[in-house]
């Protein structure tokens, strides 16, 4: 591991993503040398722009395009203080449509990152997701429930599953090699730079919102979720690593004060001030035949309110009125959603 009084070397996969991107700015503020790996499949180059555009990411910012596991064959351990992987596929619809790229990008780069991280035992952040607690009907969820997931048959469980993996391969890191590794179980998390491409129902809405067009709910939109904007949740990430303080436990970051998807659509027309209509679309038909959902997803929040004292400082308010104004400025950052599947009749595009 480097010298923990020189400047501190941090390492970040996926630092092109969403939440990556609000990292690498994080990190570089508090003084860090950065280097990014990232191959830009759900990343995307603009995030990193306005990072680039500052003195410190035109000095201390390194951007490898390229995946995790093949980036890191061109570094060495040595040179890191700290790594946080947060590159994987994400988004339902991904997850539907490409179930062998989500598979096997989340247990392969996972792997790969972590007998990098073996090699000087360098703490490390491994980002999971709320997805990990699959179908259990406890709420609200707590890091040492049982988890249940549907039968193998639905692609929709695979991402849960491939999650949970990279769990089980971290804690066995941990126990066997002494790895200072802590796990993060991301819930919702929002906020500007995120987009819809791939089933986000934040920036979908706000998008259809500002155009007039059908804010398009899954199912009955009885369902609620618990939402926590990117910029509470990456200072959090960065209190957890912190030289590997919390190594081998697991936690919950999210907000949980849940909303259900009907209401979260009529906050955003509320907010901007929209007249946009409402439309219920059927999980068969936004999806696939056989996709099952969760009715309420809410995290226990006590351990990390413990640990690090974490509290939710954005409303959702200000999450949806900031993600439009990005959206204003740069419209083309959010593209139209991947293609449908074939069994997805046309005019519930």
């Amino acid at each position: 591991m480097a010298d923990s009084t020189a400047q501190r070397r941090t390492l970040v996969t996926g630092g092109a993503g969403f939440i990556g991107s609000h990292l690498v700015e994080r990190l570089l503020a508090r003084g860090d040398r950065v280097t990014v790996i990232d191959d830009f499949s759900t990343g995307r180059r603009e995030n990193l722009d306005p990072v680039r555009a500052t003195p410190a990411g035109a000095t201390r910012l390194r951007v490898i395009n390229d995946a995790a596991s093949a980036g890191l064959a061109r570094l060495d351990p040595r040179d890191f203080d700290e790594i946080y992987h947060l590159a994987a596929a994400v988004g339902v619809r991904l997850v539907i449509e490409e179930p062998i790229r989500t598979i096997e990008t989340n247990v392969h780069e996972a792997s790969a990152v972590l007998r990098f991280a073996a090699e000087t035992r360098v703490p490390l952040l491994m980002a999971s997701t709320s997805e990990v607690y699959g179908k259990n009907a406890k709420t609200p969820f707590s890091e040492d429930d049982d988890v249940t997931y549907g039968p193998t048959i639905f692609s929709r469980w695979s991402y849960a599953c491939s999650k949970a993996i990279d769990e089980y391969l971290s804690l066995a890191y941990h126990a066997q090699h002494g790895l200072p590794v802590t796990v993060v179980r991301f819930f919702n998390t929002v906020g500007p730079r995120q987009v819809g491409r791939y089933g986000m129902v934040l920036p979908r809405f706000v998008r259809a919102a500002m155009r007039g067009e059908p804010l398009d709910v899954h199912g009955d939109g009885t369902q609620s979720r618990c939402f926590c904007d990117a910029r509470d949740s990456v200072p959090a990430l960065m209190k957890l690593l912190d030289g590997g303080r919390f190594a081998g436990q697991i936690f919950n970051l999210g907000h949980d004060e849940p909303i259900t998807i009907l209401a979260l659509a009529e906050l955003v027309k509320r907010t901007l001030g929209s007249s946009s209509p409402v439309r219920l679309i059927p999980y068969s038909e936004a999806f696939a035949p056989g996709f099952d959902d969760l009715l309420v997803r809410q995290p226990d929040l006590r351990r990390i309110r413990a640990a690090i004292g974490f509290r939710q400082t954005i409303t959702l308010e200000s999450t949806i009125r900031d993600i439009a104004a990005e959206l204003a400025l740069h419209p083309e950052a959010d593209a139209p959603e991947m293609a449908a599947p074939t069994n997805r009749p046309k005019e519930a595009r």
